[in-house]
């Protein structure tokens, strides 16, 4: 019989928490500045969540505001919140979780569950430190936290430090809902040289798992990308393309099947699989590159609104979206030395596979193959499996 999650609430929860960690993209950071001439000119439509979970955000908030003390109301607003700005890419909904934190935001001893929310919204910040030490500070209270094991799973992951990572998850207790536990171990075997082992861990949990499609698509979307490191493309379109037929909207898994078909040259499937989304920066980035490669008139919008919103980011003296901008310089405005002095920032903070592919695909195309040096070196004792990568480090030994 398949085991049960404890509380009815907790593989919601923790489904959020994880997929929340593993987002990389930003949210729209704004252009130049505009002032309405008339108080009744639309800035802009925000995405507006469904009717029902319109109305349950409107009944919580309304509690909330009559009840600011209210810890369980709050841990309630807050998380739904979180759940829109990851499934939206919106850091304006992390704000508002923050926002109907805030009585305990600054305490001395915040409440755990606080404790482990803060953590996440810092990592949304890329933070990722002072999230690790939040997430400490609740396992030392409670070593068995599933939530602050799951989201400190994935901040060490992001972060390269794959072996601690995979601790957490085998740390993960045993009444969890398997498929959350072989999530986490999978994919972090498959950054480890085991790529073949959590591929398999996953497709059996998976298999076993039908009722959940929260847990579905984020589980797809892991092996779709576990498949797509070890070159097998056909099994990673299938499982993205499951994961899309749930019908639930996830900007990471657009990019991910995005950059799938963009690194198959299948540029106007990506295009269309991307049409409309400029809202979000890293895909309109991925629509950006579509449009350029197919030498389309709208590229040159694209690339404009992208200008104008990384330069707002730099001016604010933001670095949350150097991976984004790093591949901007180096795909679309062909500007190789800036695009590798970005992408060697941004691995600096965060050695996902994309960001280690991103620094050897700046150095080839900057003839600078010796800075390439360092994330060589932790590929190699790492063993991270990736046949794009792998594909890099020829390029560069042939150099």
């Amino acid at each position: 019989m398949q085991r049960q999650v404890r509380r009815p609430s907790t593989t919601r929860t923790l489904c959020v928490a994880f997929v929340f960690c593993a987002g990389f993209v930003g949210g729209k950071v704004g252009a130049e500045p505009y002032i309405p001439f008339h108080d009744d000119v639309v800035l802009e439509k925000l995405p507006t969540p469904g009717k029902e979970a319109l109305r349950t955000l409107q009944k919580l908030r309304a509690q909330l505001n009559k009840d600011r003390e209210n810890l369980r109301l709050a841990l309630s607003l807050a998380r739904r919140y979180m759940d829109l700005g990851r499934a939206e890419a919106d850091p304006r909904y992390y704000g508002y979780a923050e926002a109907a934190l805030r009585p305990w935001w600054d305490l001395d001893e915040p409440p755990v569950e606080v404790l482990v929310l803060r953590a996440g919204l810092h990592q949304s910040r890329h933070d990722f430190d002072t999230a690790l030490e939040d997430l400490a500070r609740v396992l030392k209270a409670q070593p068995d936290h599933a939530q602050a094991l799951l989201t400190r799973a994935f901040v060490l992951q992001v972060k390269g430090r794959n072996g601690e990572a995979l601790q957490s998850c085998r740390r993960l207790p045993k009444n969890l809902h398997p498929l959350i536990t072989a999530t986490c171990v999978g994919r972090v075997m498959s950054l480890t040289g085991q790529a073949a082992q959590g591929q398999d861990r996953l497709k059996q949990s998976i298999a076993a798992e039908a009722n959940d499609d929260r847990l579905r698509l984020w589980a797809l979307t892991n092996l779709g990308e576990i498949a797509a490191r070890i070159g097998d493309n056909e099994e990673a379109e299938r499982r993205f393309r499951a994961a899309l037929d749930l019908g639930r909207r996830d900007v990471y898994l657009l990019g991910a099947y995005a950059d799938l078909l963009l690194e198959q040259d299948r540029v106007e499937e990506a295009r269309a699989l991307l049409d409309g989304e400029t809202r979000i920066d890293a895909l309109l980035l991925r629509l950006a590159i579509a449009e350029d490669r197919l030498g389309r008139d709208t590229a040159n919008e694209y690339r404009a609104m992208l200008e104008a919103r990384f330069d707002a980011s730099n001016r604010r003296g933001s670095t949350l979206h150097q991976r984004e901008e790093a591949r901007f310089h180096l795909e679309v405005l062909r500007q190789p030395e800036s695009a590798l002095r970005l992408a060697e920032a941004n691995w600096a903070v965060q050695k996902e596979p994309q960001d280690t592919a991103l620094v050897l695909q700046a150095a080839l195309a900057a003839g600078a193959p010796e800075r390439a040096g360092p994330v060589l070196k932790w590929v190699t004792e790492t063993g991270l499996e990736d046949v794009s990568i792998r594909a890099l480090i020829r390029q560069l030994d042939k150099g």
